[in-house]
């Protein structure tokens, strides 16, 4: 069953909340961070992308990043701006885009959970990435990323998160530039706390990385490092209910043809699929539906029956792409490292896909339908991994409003 506890974040004062809360660092490349962080002195991009306060020409991995991002945290907290609260609490974060809200539990995981299987995964890792954010956590002595798990509903806990947003204020509540409202609660009553760490214990048997696979892995390493350390026996995430989430669509862009001219590619693409001309871009709206965008044009491809199979990775459309188009046209045989492909999230809509093969950089885009969360459970339970890039959760948790320090 699933071990979390509350915990003495480190958090911002609530008037400067919205100036320090960032964007995660993995979806900025350093000239976006430094943009974004212009001017604002007390972004928390200057922890988790502290190269932004560095010359261009520096190294993201060296350590003199890590250690400017140690200077800049410690600078956070020696001015006051970021304190660590005296008692050890659950949290309740809510985000609404577009009017969908979605509510999680922020507290600390076993990291024993995490080498049992008790917490779940369902992608494949990167070692520089791992290490990455392993020498970034071994530096700062913090864990600044939030690993975004999901589990399915238990009644009782929902409305012990429901009934506390309901009678309490918020102690952080602001609309980012993005248009994303964040707000969050502080759970400090004892009973409270310790009811929903009982009920966790008795009724979740395992809960799902929907989000963060590198940054659950290096905390897991990072504990083995410190094994006299209480608190990196346990990993910052924040923990969504199944009825609270939605995955996007995580759509994809090649390079080139592979030396075929389109009406080859056409006619080689009616082995596997039923081809109809498109009037207008292709949002896929079921299971084995497809969207292509080549040469200006819209195309519906659906699956013919047979050319899928029915266990937990071979029913995915991002499985059926990969075997009936990348792999068999493309030859392109690992999407994680063949510089052809590229992977759009579905937050930036059909319209970017249509640049990038309009402007002449991408020769052909493909839109695919979501997977379900009921398909992420099937595969994480059987032990197998998705294909690279299958689930795009939106919105974003923002990095600095809670901090789990080591």
């Amino acid at each position: 069953m699933a071990i979390i506890k509350p915990f003495r974040a480190l958090r911002p004062k609530t008037e400067l909340s919205q100036l320090i809360a960032s964007r995660p660092y993995d979806v900025l490349n350093r000239d976006e961070a430094r943009t974004e962080a212009k001017d604002n002195p007390f972004s928390f991009l200057h922890v988790t992308k502290s190269e932004i306060d560095l010359s261009p020409e520096t190294d993201i991995h060296s350590s003199t990043v890590y250690e400017k991002a140690k200077e800049n945290l410690q600078e956070l907290i020696k001015h006051g701006i970021l304190f660590q609260v005296e008692k050890e609490c659950y949290y309740i974060y809510q985000l609404v885009m577009n009017g969908r809200s979605q509510t999680g539990l922020v507290c600390v995981s076993s990291v024993e959970d995490y080498f049992n299987d008790i917490i779940k995964k369902h992608e494949f890792t990167r070692p520089e990435k791992e290490k990455d954010r392993i020498d970034h956590m071994r530096t700062i002595e913090a864990q600044t990323g939030n690993v975004f798990l999901a589990y399915r509903d238990v009644m009782e806990v929902n409305a012990i998160i429901n009934g506390w947003k309901m009678t309490n204020k918020p102690v952080y509540d602001f609309t980012a530039a993005d248009g994303i409202q964040h707000s969050i609660w502080i759970i400090d009553r004892d009973i409270v706390v310790n009811s929903i760490t009982q009920l966790f214990r008795s009724h979740v048997p395992a809960t799902y990385i929907a989000d963060g696979h590198h940054r659950a892995a290096s905390a897991a390493k990072v504990s083995k490092e410190l094994p006299g350390s209480e608190n990196a026996k346990y990993f910052l995430t924040t923990i969504f209910p199944e009825s609270q989430l939605a995955i996007l669509d995580y759509n994809r862009v090649v390079k080139d043809l592979n030396g075929l001219t389109p009406e080859k590619l056409l006619a080689l693409l009616q082995d596997d699929f039923y081809i109809t001309l498109s009037p207008e871009a292709v949002k896929p709206s079921q299971l084995h539906e497809f969207g292509m965008y080549l040469e200006g044009q819209w195309y519906i491809l659906t699956s013919r029956k047979g050319t899928w199979t029915d266990d937990p990775i071979g029913v995915l459309d991002v499985t059926i792409l990969s075997n009936n188009i990348l792999d068999k046209i493309f030859d392109i045989k690992d999407q994680r490292t063949d510089k052809r492909i590229d992977f759009v999230g579905g937050i930036r809509g059909l319209e970017e896909l249509e640049k990038r093969v309009n402007i002449g950089e991408m020769k052909v885009a493909f839109s695919l339908y979501p997977v379900t969360l009921a398909q992420l459970f099937a595969i994480a339970d059987s032990g197998n991994v998705m294909p690279p890039k299958s689930t795009w959760f939106e919105p974003k948790l923002r990095d600095g409003l809670l901090t789990h320090l080591l």
